[in-house]
């Protein structure tokens, strides 16, 4: 048999995993390249544990993909496992049909993807079939398992993953999209049925599915990545190794019980995070970066975090994942933070209203644009499309925060910055507020912080929230384009009795020479005449 041929998988030009085309947004195939990156990570670990024992020289060593598309992973640690057991197992073909018999495990997300990943591992389709590899496997799956998996409906949405009924209660030619390896009550004894009673796996890695339609992206999108991380660690692997979206960290929808579960397991030994997730993905888009970790079981301790932002590496650094309740991606951010909380000073979030602070959704239209009102009106703000405009409507109709209707606040924009810190490597943060004049509600768009007692303290916060030190503290806890209340909790509320510079708050949190510098090349200035 010919060994370079038949098994490096190497010396295809170019590697076919690195042109396909990605199914979707959520189905997101890893590069060759970035994959072998996670590999690496593996390696290092299993040889600090193991007295520098080479895990691609362990013939027992047993890895599943639970979501697996292309099999680059799979493809990729074969051809690792083929070179280091050729010692132990000298003869070619008994060392593949080893490995790909009894190492090898991966469950597929799809029929399509469950091929695609067959013929990467076995060179073939059918891991039986006349060109397969593999010459000991009685089925035409092999170890790469997909079966047609229904989502469990309740109340219209699955109870598994939450998907919604009316998107995805398909017919029998269409894909479910319910991944069989988070549709069970009972993973352990689901990997039982579907590879042996007795199968406990060393290392669980892969690129799980990130939303829970296929890609739609509309409303009833909602993230399931999470679910195959807790999924993973509930068969108790050695190791665990995923990529993730990185917008778990500080927000993300449904997310906050998978982040506080995340952030106290002191068994995530290494945390790798890309601010653009074109670094790890060239061909993808995915706001709020990607990042992939590496969960050690019989190791916890601090976690190793490297974050690579615009071109630079920062780290690794040994760091308590857990030490605010959303996790600071860049070790440099955390000091400045300290110097600012050290205060202990009222959160401007207190100031600031929750969604649709007047009861009024985006879409609202009952107003007479361009009128100014009378007695028995207010005056609102909103948005059509991208335009700002303002119109007069019935003060009866306000539903929720009577007491801002009359004083003055600040209207502040929902829609922050989307993808510009990725692109350019600054970002705005913020947009643009709106002095609210007592009389005034704003729609959907807008939060509104107040009350606050007159025109020149509504001036006075709004000239703070110009600066790069407040919209910097407010990045911080902001994942992706939109602001919410909580993202302000770490920006502190100051006297209202000033127009107030960066000059002025560097100063009195004592923030250095080197972190101003850090703040002013992420944060580009707003409202020059503030600066």
């Amino acid at each position: 048999m010919n060994e370079q041929a038949g098994f490096t998988l190497r010396g295809r030009n170019p590697d076919v995993l690195t042109c396909i085309a990605n199914l979707s947004n959520d189905e997101v195939f890893t590069p060759p390249e970035f994959a072998n990156r996670m590999l690496d990570t593996l390696a290092e670990a299993w040889a600090a544990r193991n007295g520098g024992a080479d895990i691609w020289a362990d013939s027992s060593a047993r890895f599943l993909d639970p979501c697996t598309k292309s099999g680059v992973f799979l493809r990729e640690i074969t051809g690792r496992l083929i070179r280091g057991l050729e010692t132990e197992i000298p003869d070619l073909q008994s060392r593949v049909d080893h490995i790909l018999t009894r190492q090898i495990f991966g469950i597929g997300i799809s029929g399509l993807t469950s091929l695609m990943a067959r013929r990467s591992l076995y060179c073939s389709k059918r891991a039986n079939g006349e060109h397969s590899v593999a010459k000991s496997f009685d089925s035409d799956e092999g170890n790469i398992w997909f079966e047609r998996t229904e989502h469990s409906w309740d109340k219209g949405r699955c109870a598994f993953c939450g998907a919604s009924r009316e998107a995805l209660d398909r017919g029998e030619g269409l894909e479910t999209h319910a991944y069989a390896f988070i549709h069970n009550y009972d993973i352990k004894a689901r990997i039982g049925e579907l590879f042996g009673a007795d199968m406990q796996f060393d290392v669980i890695i892969g690129n799980p599915p990130y939303q829970s339609t296929g890609g739609g992206g509309g409303t009833n999108d909602s993230p399931i990545y999470q679910l195959f991380v807790q999924q993973a660690v509930r068969l108790e692997p050695k190791f665990l190794c995923m990529v993730i979206p990185s917008r778990w960290m500080a927000g993300g929808r449904g997310l906050g019980e998978f982040r506080a579960e995340f952030l106290s397991d002191q068994r995530i030994r290494t945390l790798v995070d890309y601010e653009n997730a074109k670094d790890a993905f060239p061909t993808m888009g995915i706001g709020g970066g990607i990042c992939y970790f590496l969960w050690n079981r019989d190791n916890p301790g601090l976690c190793e975090s490297t974050y690579h932002r615009n071109g630079a590496t920062i780290g690794p650094y040994p760091r308590a994942l857990d030490e605010f309740d959303v996790f600071v991606r860049d070790k440099r951010a955390v000091d400045i933070l300290h110097k600012v909380l050290a205060a202990g000073e009222r959160p401007f979030e207190e100031l600031v209203s929750g969604d649709t602070p007047f009861g009024l959704a985006t879409n609202f239209t009952d107003y007479a644009r361009d009128e100014m009102p009378n007695d028995a009106q207010v005056l609102l703000y909103a948005n059509v499309g991208t335009k700002r405009v303002r119109g007069a409507m019935a003060r009866e109709a306000i539903s929720k925060n009577a007491h801002l209707i009359d004083v003055w606040k600040l209207f502040l924009p929902v829609a922050g910055s989307g993808r510009e810190r990725e692109r350019s490597g600054v970002d705005v943060v913020l947009g643009p507020s709106i002095i609210g004049e007592p009389g005034s509600v704003c729609t959907q768009t807008y939060l509104a912080a107040g009350p606050l007692s007159s025109k020149e303290e509504a001036e006075s916060v709004e000239a703070y929230l110009q600066t790069r030190l407040a919209r910097f503290l407010v990045s911080l806890r902001k994942p992706a384009q939109h602001v919410f209340r909580g993202m302000y909790r770490w920006v502190p509320v100051q006297p209202w009795n000033q127009t107030w510079t960066d000059v002025a708050l560097y100063k009195k949190y004592d923030i250095n020479e080197t972190e101003i510098a850090f703040i002013e090349q992420m944060i580009r200035p707003m409202g020059a005449d503030r600066e």
